[in-house]
């Protein structure tokens, strides 16, 4: 798919001979050793990326690391002094002011931090404020600004004044003027940022569900890796100027590219970047209703050394059995009924679940089931491959096919008639 937004080689300089500071730079100078010798500031230097529709990408970074006045070049607030903005096929690095007045009015609307909202006009006519510089006619602002106001939960305040609504309530008329001239990209430059911890987390959840439902391309930047973690499909970690890395959440815990980054995310809570899928294995199971399911049961769980499977009804969860339940019944005559044992009420999740929403599930010690939208089984995660992921000790041999591999004495146990694992 073809990119909403690529950035190529974009530099940002302050000063009045920023050639000479280009030069510097590819010379191999430093930020402070450009601005210490010639008083030229480094603002923005060599980067790249690239954004598809309907993502979102966030740059992360420290005060001074550059991230606003890369945000502002993408709708022509700062122009760069170098390289392209492309906006599909519009560079607006180098496109007339008449092209960037209608990209900014058709394509491009920004979110600030601060709310900027005429304290003397009702709610709606905030929201309605960039309808109004497009030319459109009354009624049509007012039924957008109602519709705009109706996604962020606002619709009964639309004749409000400013003055009279919370913090994060005039953020949200914020984040409602800029959807309602339904603009494709959102540009959001540390828009939480003055709202308290529990207001901005509700902020957050309701960009996500806004997000699903209205699919924007969102240029999202922000000082807190946390808020970084959780919104960004894809995330930059900038410092002075450049990009330091770009990845998923995901990639970027596991595997930081440098000192810098594994500071940021030494102390992150890994339970809520990491998800179900990425400690999933392959399950061992056999259908309830096939004939002698109890002996197979017991025989793979031998021979993969589960020490549970789950049992099926047609590829969905039937119920869970345990060799040490199972293997008892066994010795016991007329005893081998899978469903005189099976445990009925287990854990299911799917494989968007955060693992931090899995502790409950995990502290039974059952592996936990994952199903599709249809119910069906897919996979099981063992409670060990969650506490190792967690811990940022996760391994080939602990998530992969057959879960972690047990000690040599245990597996002599199971010979001996003992329990696997």
């Amino acid at each position: 798919m073809k990119p909403k937004i690529r950035v190529e080689g974009v530099y940002k300089i302050f000063g009045e001979d920023p050639q000479g500071a280009l030069d510097a730079l590819n010379a191999g100078k430093s930020k402070i050793e450009i601005f210490e010798e010639t008083g030229q500031t480094v603002g923005v230097q060599d980067v790249s990326f690239e954004v598809g529709e309907g993502e979102i990408f966030v740059v992360m970074g420290l005060s001074g690391s550059g991230k606003s006045t890369l945000v502002r070049t993408f709708n022509g607030l700062i122009p760069p002094t170098s390289g392209k903005i492309l906006i599909d096929d519009d560079d607006v690095a180098s496109c007339s002011a008449e092209r960037l007045r209608k990209i900014r009015r058709e394509k491009i609307t920004m979110v600030f931090q601060h709310f900027a909202l005429f304290p003397h006009k009702t709610v709606a006519e905030n929201v309605a404020y960039g309808l109004k510089i497009k030319g459109e006619s009354a009624a049509s602002r007012r039924k957008k600004a109602l519709a705009a106001l109706e996604q962020v939960g606002l619709a009964a305040y639309a004749d409000s004044l400013p003055g009279e609504l919370s913090g994060g309530m005039q953020q949200r008329v914020g984040l409602a003027r800029g959807l309602a001239t339904d603009p494709q990209i959102l540009l959001m430059d540390e828009p939480f940022g003055a709202l308290d911890p529990l207001i901005r987390r509700e902020m957050q959840d309701e960009l996500l569900h806004l997000q699903k439902i209205l699919k924007k391309t969102i240029i999202f930047i922000t000082h807190d890796l946390n808020e970084a973690l959780l919104l960004g499909d894809k995330i930059a970690i900038m410092k002075d100027g450049r990009f330091v890395q770009v990845g998923t959440a995901q990639e970027i815990v596991d595997n930081p590219a440098d000192d810098y980054v594994a500071a940021f995310v030494a102390d992150i809570d890994r339970g809520r970047v990491f998800e179900a899928g990425h400690v999933v294995t392959d399950p061992v199971t056999v259908e309830q209703n096939e004939k002698g399911a109890a002996e197979k049961a017991l025989q793979l769980m031998e021979e993969h050394n589960r020490n549970a499977l789950y049992v099926l009804d047609n590829k969905k969860v039937a119920g869970l059995v345990t060799y040490q339940e199972l293997s008892v019944a066994a010795r016991e005559e007329g005893r081998t009924d899978l469903t005189e044992v099976m445990v009925t009420d287990v854990p299911v999740v799917d494989q968007d679940t955060p693992l931090n929403e899995l502790y409950g599930a995990a502290s039974a010690g059952h592996p936990i089931a994952v199903t599709d939208k249809r119910g069906r089984l897919t996979g099981v995660i063992e409670v060990e491959a969650v506490f190792s992921q967690l811990s940022g000790d996760a391994s080939e041999d602990e998530t992969g096919e057959e879960g972690s591999t047990p000690p040599a004495e245990e597996k002599t146990e199971t010979a001996q008639g003992g329990t696997p694992r």
